[in-house]
């Protein structure tokens, strides 16, 4: 609370004017948060030409969220703010879960996904995979790789397992127009 105060110009008694406690802001900032990256899937569903180009849509907007965000975070709040942390992992079940769900059956549907695909095990891998990241429990070293870093390489892994021949072609060609992007970006 001290850092927010300092941070915003203002003291903590104001802050406890306007927030009973750092549980209660924690928590309004998580579910603003939640509805955001709710908003943000959407607009990836809606702007993308294919299920493939939405994932990269997402990837591009995953990039910018955890490249702006403590690593610390998660491990934060399931150790210290549990409603908050309850809040993300009931919006992750339901509407990632939903979404990656939609995703799947998109794919699929435009001939870009195997067909082969069992959409709920493939699903729940995937939140499996998002989990792994976020709770952060060893499997990465964030001193090493970003968070950002870690979940573009999971995502691209887990494209390359549910595209077809199609899908493929559509990967490289994605790829190459982020690596363009990146390079452009890096340039300016």
């Amino acid at each position: 609370m001290d850092d927010i105060a300092k941070h915003l110009g203002i003291s903590k008694k104001t802050i406890y004017q306007n927030f009973k406690d750092k549980n209660e802001l924690i928590n309004i900032l998580i579910k603003d948060r939640i509805v955001n990256q709710d908003l943000q899937m959407n607009k990836c569903v809606v702007a993308s030409e294919n299920a493939v180009q939405e994932l990269y849509f997402g990837i591009q907007d995953m990039d910018y969220f955890l490249t702006t965000m403590n690593p610390m975070l998660f491990y934060d709040l399931q150790k210290y703010h549990q409603e908050a942390w309850l809040n993300f992992i009931a919006f992750k079940e339901k509407e990632i879960g939903k979404k990656i769900m939609e995703n799947l059956d998109r794919g699929i549907k435009e001939g870009l996904y195997r067909q082969d695909l069992n959409v709920e095990i493939i699903t729940r891998m995937r939140l499996d995979q998002v989990d792994v990241v976020f709770t952060q429990n060893g499997h990465y070293d964030t001193n090493k790789n970003s968070l950002s870093s870690i979940m573009v390489e999971i995502t691209r892994h887990f494209l390359f397992g549910i595209c077809n021949k199609e899908g493929l072609k559509l990967i490289h060609k994605y790829d190459e127009e982020l690596l363009d992007r990146k390079e452009l970006v890096k340039n300016n």
